[in-house]
Order: structure tokens, then sequence, then C-alpha cells
């Protein structure tokens, strides 16, 4: 990819247009596309970070907390599928993977770290820009039907949810989750006798104008599952409907 000419100047109305910036890590060992990358999202308004290797970019992400991350799959020091794995051990910042490899099995590998989107080289940093506003156009913090979230605790079994502190407990005992965890857990509880479908969910939590793949709803699903048995609850706490899709299985 051409990267002569390509930068765009940030003017000040831009910077003044924008009441809450946004924080995007770009991470990527190419130095002038990681520079190309870096200005169209400053010039869109957003806060930018690079890094060139995997252990700065779990470093820049822990410090700098970024709303979202362009994340490279070939990288020094350990690779994009580690780095993404590292992050969401403490972060849900929305991840969009870049990989210069056709194999499907990147692809896959890279959502079952949990990422949110791949997007194959060569691109078009505009088309990269769009890709990643339509994957943020949403917080995940609140429902996207636009509901009021409810003030009153959800019991299910020993699994405790308080909506108003976003806090989920089994036994008493905290459940650390992220935002779209949270979220797809809310659902479910509030309504356990239904079963979603996948694209249900999607429209839910991420938003009817998701554009991405509809199956990283599974690799989430299967990150609450494991912290919820991790925390006590039965494997079967959340139903797997083949041909169908997920939710609560009845005590």
């Amino acid at each position: 990819m051409r990267t002569s000419n390509l930068k765009v100047p940030l003017t000040l109305k831009k910077w003044e247009q924008v009441s809450r910036r946004l924080r995007v890590l770009v991470v990527e060992d190419e130095v002038e596309l990681a520079k190309v990358v870096a200005n169209y999202f400053e010039h869109e308004g957003y806060l930018v970070e690079t890094a060139i290797d995997g252990p700065s970019a779990v470093e820049k992400a822990r410090a700098s907390k970024p709303d979202f991350i362009v994340l490279d799959l070939m990288l020094p020091g350990f690779d994009g599928i580690e780095v993404c794995r590292q992050v969401r051990t403490f972060s849900d910042a929305y991840i969009l993977m870049l990989t210069a490899r056709e194999e499907e099995v990147d692809k896959i590998v890279g959502f079952a770290v949990g990422a949110d989107d791949y997007l194959v080289k060569p691109f078009s940093p505009r088309e990269l820009i769009a890709r990643s506003k339509a994957i943020m156009r949403r917080p995940r913090s609140q429902g996207q039907d636009g509901r009021e979230e409810s003030s009153t605790a959800l019991q299910f079994g020993d699994l405790k949810i308080d909506p108003a502190s976003r806090v989920v407990s089994v036994n008493g005992n905290p459940v650390e989750l992220t935002r779209i965890e949270f979220d797809l857990l809310e659902i479910m509880v509030e309504s356990p006798r239904n079963i979603f479908s996948r694209r249900q969910l999607l429209e839910l939590v991420w938003g009817g104008d998701w554009y991405g793949e509809i199956h990283v709803v599974d690799v989430h699903v299967g990150h609450l599952r494991k912290k919820l048995t991790d925390a006590g609850m039965p494997l079967s706490t959340i139903r797997t409907v083949r041909g169908v899709g997920y939710g609560m299985e009845m005590l």
C-alpha cells in the first residue's frame, strides 16, 4: 500500500467538534503504515497511540485504556493473537485485527481470543475507518434497544446481577465481566425462558447496524460461560440450542 501523500491535517475545528474523544491504539510494526493509520484516526478526532511490538502493545493498552485497538497479527516480541489474549484479561476494548494471511485458521484463532472483527491487507485507510466507526458506533455499556437499565437485582440460582452497579456475583463472590459479557448475561437472565439467536443478541448488544462477523457472539458467550463456571455455576447454566442460539438453563 502506498503511504506517500496520505497524511491528513488535523484541524482545530475537528478537535473542538469532539466532546468525548475516544482513544485508539494502533499496533503495527510497519512504521509508515502505522503513521498513516494513526493520521486518519486523528483526522476523525480520536486520541491515538501507536505500538510496534507485542509487549509494548499490552503495556500501552493497560496504561491508556483505549476504546478501540487496531491490531496487526504478525508482530515482534509476540504476535497479535497473544496480545489479544492478554488484553482480554483486563479490557473489552473493541479489537480489529489486521492480517496479511488468507488462511481461515488465522481468522478463526483471532476470534477465539476475543477479536471483534478482522481486515485483510492490503486495505484502504478509508475502509479501515469506516469499519472501525461501525464497530464503535454503540457503547457497550447500555442495551442497544435504548432500554433503561433496571435498578432491580436479578437472581438466577446462586447467580445475582445488579444492573444499577453492573456487579455480578455467585454465592456473594463477585465475578469480573466485560461490558459485553455483562450485557449478554443480563439480557438472557431477564428472559430466562427465551432462546436468543445470534442475530438477536447482536442487535441487542452490538447494534442493528453491526458490521462484522456474526460468530463474535459465540466467542463472548464462551468467555462468559467459562467465567461463570470458574465462579461455581454449573457448566449448563447457559444453554446452547443448536441451530437456534443461546439462553439460560431453566432451574
